[in-house]
């Protein structure tokens, strides 16, 4: 299964474990991090991005295929909506069926609201299945909120919009509190304390998981409660257009079914984008850990109707996306690996940085090792370096990675690779989006009436990096404050006449600029299939 190659490099990772797993390799100094970044990771690759002609944002760079998205025809023609009889009239209607959404409508259900769901694909499928490491909050006796706003302050570049990051932080302990009561199943000490394990960029141990698949159980959880509290699902319709109403605020969305293409109109008072990342993007033809609908289709709904992007211009690539066999080709291997006390060892069974730098320092270090040092291994794909998994058992005692990392092991095993004994191979892959649309700390767009957003769609929160564990924490806390602030914005909302002249303004804006393109706008799904 594996060439030569492989085979004489694991010889050396072999030879050099006991080693290395004594080795605590140095921390890079602030200098040395900006010059390797600047370098190295694709955020800084000038030819990969492309400047707004128009729209609230004009002037600034984004990735240029999500620039070919925002700067794109819409897929409906105001003039053939009948706005006149909503098929849906709702307080709140939530776009996105993921964490983040559901929370927001757990919440807003809490609230007396009329909520509904609408989402292209299932309730549950989006990246918040697709989570594995964990969640972070401040909750032990020696840590502090303050201290993890700290640590996402400076691995986020001091970029995050204060409000956000001190909402963030200040509610962590409660929310873990709420999923807890909810039913999910955190790893626990024999006395019913939560386990905790640090993150990248952590200087405590903060990290709350179940086991290595805290998405799913977090969104098993909320989908139950949703569908428990019989909130209404619209499964396999997607948002298509937003709809305003004369006074310019959000009031609805124009739906399609995914599998007729029937055109419905939901009506409500106030309206939660809730629709994830936009690694299905594929940006700079990097692979992906995303779920099959992370198409930035909020960003795209959201920049139409004239809401601000921010920070649209910083994607993070996961360091440790499976580099080998090619089935897995760019899946999620979680941070948590790193965190248990493997290694990145390169081709000659050297550990060449800290396992815990933050993500994008870790991901260009990788990038850097394969490319002018020349020290990465080859595959089929490209390059990888090996994450020396056996490590984690040298540490931690024999039965450690079943125990606390058994989806990891399962999924390497189905391609007969036994991640107790063998390192695996791992490269960088498409993971968060941290940009998104702008948003108050109430969860409202800066600039659109009603219009309130939450999870990976909203930017600032982070900055320009995410730590792990604070994507599955910004989902419930956003999320919940979307639902409550929705709702209860909702009790005093009339809704002016439903209208999609924004639709029109912004074809004639791009007709204005000279743009002309074939594409039309979100993308809902990526396309596979082979050109010819």
């Amino acid at each position: 299964m594996y060439t030569n190659e492989m085979l004489e490099s694991m010889k050396k990772v072999e030879a050099a474990r006991k080693e290395n797993a004594a080795l605590e390799p140095r921390r890079m100094t602030a200098e040395e991090k900006e010059t390797l970044l600047a370098t190295y990771h694709p955020d800084y690759k000038k030819g990969e991005f492309a400047v707004l002609q128009i729209g609230p944002n004009k002037g600034e760079k984004v990735p240029t295929e999500l620039a070919a998205l925002l700067q794109a025809n819409s897929r409906v023609n105001p003039a053939e909506i009948d706005l006149s009889s909503p098929d849906y009239d709702v307080d709140v209607l939530i776009i996105g069926g993921g964490g983040a959404g559901a929370s927001a409508a757990i919440e807003a259900d809490n609230n007396g609201a009329k909520v509904m769901i609408a989402t292209k694909l299932r309730m549950g499928d989006a990246n918040t299945m697709m989570a594995e490491g964990g969640i972070q909050a401040a909750d032990k006796p020696n840590d502090s909120p303050a201290i993890h706003y700290l640590d996402a302050f400076g691995g986020g570049h001091f970029a995050a919009k204060p409000e956000l990051l001190y909402k963030l932080v200040n509610e962590a302990p409660e929310a873990i509190q709420w999923l807890n009561n909810l039913g999910v199943e955190f790893d626990k000490d024999k006395d019913g304390t939560m386990i905790t394990t640090h993150g990248g960029g952590t200087s405590r141990k903060r990290m709350h998981a179940a086991k290595d698949y805290s998405g799913a159980e977090i969104m098993r959880t909320l989908r139950d409660e949703v569908l428990n509290r019989e909130i209404p699902v619209v499964d396999y319709t997607a948002a298509i257009e937003l709809i305003l109403d004369e006074n310019g605020h959000a009031a609805g969305a124009v739906l399609m079914n995914m599998e007729t293409e029937e055109i419905l109109v939901a009506r409500a008072k106030t309206v939660i984008i809730a629709t994830g990342g936009a690694g299905r993007l594929h940006y700079q033809g990097f692979p992906t850990s995303n779920h099959y609908g992370a198409t930035a289709d909020g960003l795209i709904l959201g920049y139409r109707a004239g809401a601000k992007l921010l920070y649209a211009d910083t994607l993070q690539y996961h360091p440790t996306g499976a580099a080998y066999p090619e089935q897995i080709f760019g899946a999620l291997v979680t941070e948590k690996v790193r965190s248990l006390g493997a290694k990145l060892i390169n081709v000659d069974g050297v550990a060449f940085m800290h396992p815990l730098e933050t993500r994008d320092v870790a991901a260009a270090s990788i990038i850097r090792e394969c490319s002018d040092r020349g020290k990465g291994v080859h595959t089929a794909q490209g390059q990888g370096v090996w994450l020396d998994t056996p490590m984690i058992e040298l540490k931690g005692g024999e039965g450690t990675i079943e125990k606390r990392i058994p989806a990891m092991m399962r999924m390497f095993a189905k391609y007969d690779i036994d991640i107790r004994k063998e390192p695996i191979l791992v490269y960088p892959t498409l993971h968060y989006q941290n940009g998104g649309l702008d948003i108050t700390d109430d969860g409202q767009t800066t600039n659109i009436e009603n219009l309130f957003v939450a999870g990976e769609a909203v930017g600032g929160i982070h900055g320009r990096n995410r730590l792990m564990g604070n994507s599955l924490l910004d989902i419930i806390v956003f999320g919940r404050n979307a639902g409550r602030n929705a709702s209860a914005k909702a009790k005093d909302v009339k809704v002016g006449k439903l209208s999609l002249e924004h639709v029109s303004n912004f074809a004639k804006e791009m007709a204005d600029a000279g743009i002309e393109s074939d594409i039309v706008s979100p993308k809902l799904l990526p396309d596979y299939r082979r050109k010819k």
